[in-house]
């Protein structure tokens, strides 16, 4: 059956005993792996120590980006893990529109510098990088001319 722990010193002393601490994982060349999603957008991403060039599907994050705000968007795990210039990003993105493979690559970046660096964790979890915006658009139904606008009414 289970132990029975009489005070909060010993409580405390199993917690600690069970938490683990996590290790960093990356591959032979130094590189840390994650995929982001975000809509209908997937991308694969991976990070290596760097100077802080960004590549999207073999081109620079200003030719595939021409919007500051996708680029602001993609940027936001480096600032708040205060790790700027510091990484090299080379990514592959695949599906739905420019915002929502920015979004896919904020993800796997946030989700990339967390398996590299795992004290990062509790950082990028706050400031709300590592979930998956799930929110997609809503499908067409029948009777309908969007997914809940309905037909112009008119009484003739």
């Amino acid at each position: 059956m289970a132990e029975t722990i009489d005070s909060l010193k010993e409580i405390k002393s199993s917690a600690v005993a069970s938490a683990e601490v996590r290790k960093p994982k990356r591959d032979r060349q130094g590189r840390s792996y994650a995929t982001g999603k975000r809509k209908d957008a997937v991308a694969r991403v991976w990070i290596k120590p760097g100077k802080g060039n960004i590549t999207i599907n073999e081109k620079s994050i200003d030719q595939y980006f021409a919007r500051p705000v996708l680029k602001m968007i993609i940027n936001q795990p480096f600032e708040v893990a205060n790790r700027e210039n510091e990484f090299d990003v080379i990514c592959t993105v695949k599906g739905g529109g420019l915002s929502g493979q920015a979004g896919a690559i904020k993800h796997g970046i946030a989700k990339a510098l967390n398996e590299y660096e795992p004290e990062l964790r509790t950082v990028l979890k706050k400031a709300g990088f590592l979930t998956r915006d799930d929110r997609v658009v809503e499908r067409k139904k029948f009777g309908r001319a969007k997914a809940r606008r309905s037909y112009q009414f008119s009484k003739r």
